[in-house]
């Protein structure tokens, strides 16, 4: 499969409160993660498709919290896709620390400034699938906050830019 060339997304969501009851409780971190395994499904309604690694951060997180977003990253946004894909990694609190972004109007995710598009979406269906979940999202809001720059790839194990 990695000589099929993808296109590289941010997934992003946010996660609930500790305690939703009591108002003072510290809001929930923000989480993402960079994908490759990301598809449009339907037009009416419109629908997407993402695969998470089962048991992941962002599987988990999805399994409680329906609302989340994708940023289709451009070309210039390898450094994010680079940082959000990492083993090990930092906390994801220090991880946007320095990434431009806006909040969503419907999820509350951080969306990507700069980015080619961005979807806010809530999820219609998950799919086990081996050793991967499928996360079947109804798209909410599009926005297409980016005209300049071509899409960010991944190819053969490396992010590349189209042409």
């Amino acid at each position: 499969m990695a000589r099929l060339a993808a296109g590289v997304v941010l997934v992003t969501a946010q996660e609930p409160p500790l305690d939703p009851d009591d108002p003072l409780a510290p809001a929930g971190e923000d989480v993402g993660m960079t994908a490759t395994a990301f598809m449009s499904v339907s037009l009416d309604p419109p629908l997407v498709l993402v695969s998470l690694r089962a048991g992941a951060r962002m599987d988990d997180l999805l399994d409680e919290q329906p609302r989340w977003a994708v940023s289709v990253l451009t070309e210039s946004q390898r450094h994010i896709a680079g940082r959000f894909a990492m083993k090990g990694r930092i906390s994801d609190r220090l991880l946007f620390e320095d990434i431009p972004y806006v909040r969503g109007e419907v999820s509350g995710a951080p969306l990507v400034g700069g980015a080619l598009a961005t979807l806010e979406c809530r999820t219609e269906q998950r799919v086990p699938a081996g050793d991967h979940t499928l996360v079947i999202g109804r798209v909410l809001t599009a926005e297409l906050p980016s005209t300049e720059g071509g899409p960010l790839m991944y190819f053969r194990g490396r992010y590349r830019q189209l042409g």
